[in-house]
């Protein structure tokens, strides 16, 4: 059910909106722009299909943001913490620059959240800070051309 109601949101989705593949103790929230999907499948899982998806959309660019925190955690701390971590890792290839602490990245989205969208895909994953954060960009549009336009302008 959660795929069917993701794939109908998808291509209404664009620069500026929000796509969070969270953790089970993720809150709900109650800014008026977040959907709540409950996938009950594993973070690994729904990170995939996720990413799969995204990489479908031509009008879509994902920039990735992971906790800082997650990369303090190891089996000794969180069993199983290294794998999962691994497994997000390869699929989403985060940029380094994009690991900041867990309250920047709900101040980022509390403030996008007022004006876009977010859609919030909550997981059986049980691993603290294991949410991946994803920031959707425009797929066919990018920062250089857009710097030209505005020296053009």
């Amino acid at each position: 059910m959660w795929k069917t109601e993701f794939e109908k949101m998808l291509p209404y989705m664009g620069h500026r909106n929000w796509i969070l593949i969270v953790d089970k103790a993720f809150p709900l929230q109650t800014a008026a722009g977040m959907t709540f999907l409950d996938s009950e499948r594993p973070m690994e899982e729904v990170v995939e299909y996720v990413w799969q998806q995204i990489a479908a959309a031509p009008h879509l660019k994902p920039v990735v943001y992971l906790d800082r925190e997650s990369r303090y955690l190891d089996d000794t701390l969180c069993p199983g913490a290294e794998a999962l971590f691994t497994a997000i890792g390869a699929v989403t290839k985060p940029d380094a620059g994009n690991l900041i602490w867990h309250d920047e990245i709900f101040r980022k989205m509390d403030e996008a959240s007022k004006l876009f969208a977010t859609v919030v895909i909550k997981t059986s994953c049980t691993i603290p800070y294991s949410s991946v954060f994803i920031e959707l960009d425009c797929g066919y549009w990018d920062a250089e051309r857009e710097k030209r336009l505005r020296e053009r302008i």
